[in-house]
């Protein structure tokens, strides 16, 4: 079970967002993809709750760019057969912005369109190219997939059936070149849709006092790593998204550093609209919308995924022979930003380990864990004047608390392992006074590589805690308590 059946089983339809919103006083609209599996069949089974007005892109026209299947206020679904997904989209939008800035409230709308994901018949399934509104459908003609280090790499990188994947012909590369060409127009279309939206809040003389979010759910890796097209993997690619912020108090032409996840958007929508914060949210609100922009909030990103890879995602692609072993895509990662250190750390369900260097080495092609599937056995080197295989012991640790963490488990990890408070960051863990600490420390890893998330085959859980200068001890649930209050 997952997407819309799982949502609604989980509790969430009863306890979410926008209804937190409304309970403030906030009119909430919604257009397009709510999430996977919600269709035509159970968008009644219940209805989404919590929103004021909704007009619902559904399966199984999610993904047809000329055949998309929608539903207004949970009313009877219907086709739009032959217009463009983004028109209709754009429509559904300006049509529902006009309900909400009509309306006597405050309002939040928010517009998911389903592009540029590949294209999906909605009648028989068949993948195909995104498909271009036709003013952009001849545009880029010159543009190609851009060549950095890690696109179609002469030597395989990675670990796991990355290392088998063949390297990519002229014939593919040709093809992915083509299929980057068609997300771009369609991208162009959305931008479209976005100056169109901006201009009628200008129209109504609101534009000044709204705020606009743009950004989206994953990256996209296009040869990189000699994968095909897909976003299932923790790489930069797939991870590294963009996050747009206009609106007043937000400085113009202003780049925050601070690392923030999708996890941040509730807290942070609460504090904007003035509503009382939730209780164990995973996430915080983002430094953007308070008096200090440039603080760091946390220097970590939870990465994880369970089953199989998506390597090529479209039908162009049948010819390509791909490993077996492409099932083993199952991984812990975490990616960890400060100023003076960048790296992503993972370990698959193979117990296979990476390790990058983001500072030297942006684009992940050296692996410092090549060849480790047990942490114990970290090869010689030094990280930040520390022996390398002491700045896995803390990585690991962080990461143990983060698989399964809840609450201010997620926003302050080193809490859980440093009950005193004294620990903030990587760089603190790294006094040597907590070497034994660390190395006694049980380790992230897998029994087998399963298809969906069954904690069972997940190893160990639990982490123990520092207990004093020269102490440690494993209380877990004495260190939930205290960081409940």
């Amino acid at each position: 079970m997952c997407g819309y059946p799982k949502f609604i089983t989980q509790g969430f339809n009863e306890d979410y967002l926008p209804l937190w919103l409304q309970e403030g006083g906030i009119n909430t609209y919604y257009v397009g993809k709510f999430a996977n599996a919600h269709s035509v069949t159970n968008y009644l089974d219940p209805p989404c709750a919590g929103w004021t007005g909704s007009n619902f892109l559904l399966e199984p026209g999610v993904y047809d760019y000329l055949n998309t299947s929608w539903a207004k206020d949970n009313a009877p679904w219907t086709y739009f057969l032959g217009e463009h997904a983004i028109n209709v989209t754009t429509n559904h939008a300006l049509d529902m912005l006009d309900t909400a800035v009509n309306g006597e409230e405050p309002w939040f709308l928010t517009v998911a369109p389903a592009v540029p994901h590949v294209g999906i018949n909605a009648s028989d399934g068949v993948v195909y190219f995104p498909i271009a509104q036709p003013e952009w459908a001849d545009a880029f003609p010159d543009a190609v997939v851009p060549r950095t280090p890690n696109w179609n790499p002469k030597e395989a990188s990675g670990v796991s059936f990355l290392l088998d994947l063949p390297y990519q012909n002229q014939t593919i590369v040709d093809e992915l070149d083509e299929l980057y060409r068609a997300r771009l127009r369609v991208v162009a279309g959305l931008d479209v849709m976005v100056s169109q939206l901006v201009e009628a809040l200008d129209n109504y003389g609101v534009l000044d006092n709204t705020h606009i979010i743009y950004t989206t759910d994953n990256g996209y890796h296009i040869s990189q790593h000699r994968l095909g097209c897909g976003k299932k993997e923790g790489y930069e690619t797939d991870i590294n998204i963009p996050f747009l912020w206009r609106g007043p108090g937000i400085p113009k032409n202003e780049i925050s550093k601070s690392v923030s996840t999708h996890t941040d958007l509730a807290p942070t929508f609460l504090k904007l609209f003035g509503l009382p914060q939730r209780t164990k949210l995973d996430g915080q609100i983002m430094p953007i919308i308070t008096n200090d922009r440039s603080a760091r909030a946390v220097e970590h990103v939870n990465v994880e995924l369970w089953g199989a890879a998506a390597v090529y995602e479209t039908q162009e692609f049948k010819q390509i022979e791909l490993p077996p072993n492409v099932s083993n895509n199952t991984y812990k990662g975490l990616r960890i930003i400060a100023d003076d250190y960048s790296l992503y750390y993972s370990v698959w369900c193979t117990n296979e380990h990476e390790l990058y260097d983001m500072v030297n080495d942006y684009y992940q092609m050296d692996n410092l864990l090549s060849d480790t599937t047990d942490i114990k056995n970290v090869p010689s080197g030094t990280y930040l004047d520390r022996p390398l295989s002491d700045v896995v012991a803390r990585l690991d640790a962080l990461m143990m608390v983060l698989k399964t963490c809840v609450g201010i488990e997620c926003t302050k990890p080193w809490l859980q392992l440093h009950p005193q408070g004294n620990v903030q960051n990587l760089q603190d863990a790294l006094d040597e006074k907590y070497n034994d600490f660390y190395s006694s420390q049980p380790h992230v890893s897998f029994t087998a590589c399963k298809m969906g998330y069954l904690a069972e085959y997940e190893g160990p859980t639990g982490v123990m805690q520092y207990g004093g200068d020269s102490s440690y001890g494993y209380d877990q649930q004495q260190s939930l308590n205290r960081m409940m209050f």
